[in-house]
């Protein structure tokens, strides 16, 4: 049995237990009240049911605390067994009293019915309770059981492991030392015949130095050779260019001498060649007005030349390039 199903089996004693016990509690308050409505002064009749309640509530506590004590296992002693039995018999005498007084021997079995199924029942269910809560005490011992198994299992795995671990470590240091003793020994090995093939290099890197150190004198000779002659053509390139510059500074000078020598413009010249002008007036430092006579244009678009020649960022500069 698991422990769904002992939950189950709990349930259902519990449940049957207390519909048996509301039961036979509203019987006997039926039963019971009439008898001490007829044995009570009048004036007090409306106490009738309190005694089969405060009976009946024995037995509630009777049971509830069975239960409780069942479940953690306990044992309540003499009194709550006292108890039990004294409620038990004061139920079923309250019950079959009207009936044996009036020697009514069927109304006494009648009437029997519900308390002695109440005793019977109360006795029953504490016996079920201590039953199960054995059933559950030993069920869960054996778990504890099984789990100790399973954690010695795990325990001597877990030591076979490290015996294994060891074992494997102490292999593998073995073959470590050996390998490290392999490894030295070609190493002496590999040492010796490496000094071997240095003094061979050696001797013959020794051969091969002479070899490129004449070879070397010569390229030197050679490499200064062909610097020398490249510093010729250098020197020869270079004063072609300064000729080639100064013949185009030279005709630029012209160019913007003829500009400004042609005077002033007898209207106003194409923008182009107005630009040019301009140009040239501004790199001999001529005034804007005698720059605004020499194109023919206003004195407010030369001015703005001037400032576009002056300031590269306006595009003017590449004008001026351009026009040049």
């Amino acid at each position: 049995m698991n422990s769904v199903q002992t939950r189950s089996a709990e349930r259902a004693l519990s449940g049957g237990t207390w519909l048996i016990v509301c039961g036979a509690m509203l019987y006997s308050i039926l039963t019971v009240t009439p008898l001490m409505a007829d044995h009570t002064a009048p004036r007090w009749a409306w106490t009738a049911p309190i005694l089969p309640l405060v009976v009946d509530a024995a037995v509630v506590i009777v049971v509830k605390l069975d239960d409780v004590l069942a479940r953690l296992g306990g044992h309540g002693g003499t009194w709550p067994v006292l108890l039990r039995w004294m409620t038990g018999l004061m139920t079923w005498a309250l019950n079959i009293g009207d009936s044996a007084l009036r020697k009514d021997l069927v109304g006494v079995a009648v009437h029997s019915v519900a308390p002695l199924l109440l005793i019977v029942t109360a006795e029953t269910s504490l016996a079920y309770r201590r039953a199960l809560a054995a059933a559950q005490a030993a069920l869960a011992a054996e778990r504890q059981a099984e789990r100790d198994r399973a954690e010695r299992k795990a325990q001597a795995r877990a030591e076979q492991a490290r015996q294994d671990a060891r074992e494997e470590r102490e292999h593998a240091a073995t073959i470590e030392r050996e390998r490290r003793e392999h490894e030295a020994r070609l190493v002496r090995e590999q040492g010796e015949r490496e000094a071997r093939e240095r003094r061979e290099e050696r001797e013959e890197r020794e051969r091969k130095e002479a070899a490129e150190r004449e070879g070397r004198e010569r390229l030197e000779r050679e490499r200064e050779q062909r610097e020398h002659e490249r510093l010729n053509r250098e020197r020869q390139a270079r004063e072609r260019a300064e000729a080639v510059r100064r013949e185009r500074v030279e005709a630029a000078a012209r160019e913007r001498d003829e500009l400004l020598e042609r005077g002033p413009a007898q209207g106003k010249l194409e923008e182009d060649e107005a630009r040019r002008i301009v140009t040239a007036a501004y790199a001999a430092a001529l005034p804007v007005r005698q720059a605004a006579e020499l194109c023919g244009w206003s004195v407010g678009w030369v001015s703005t030349r001037y400032a576009e020649l002056r300031d590269p960022g306006t595009g003017g500069a590449e004008l001026a390039i351009a026009s040049r």
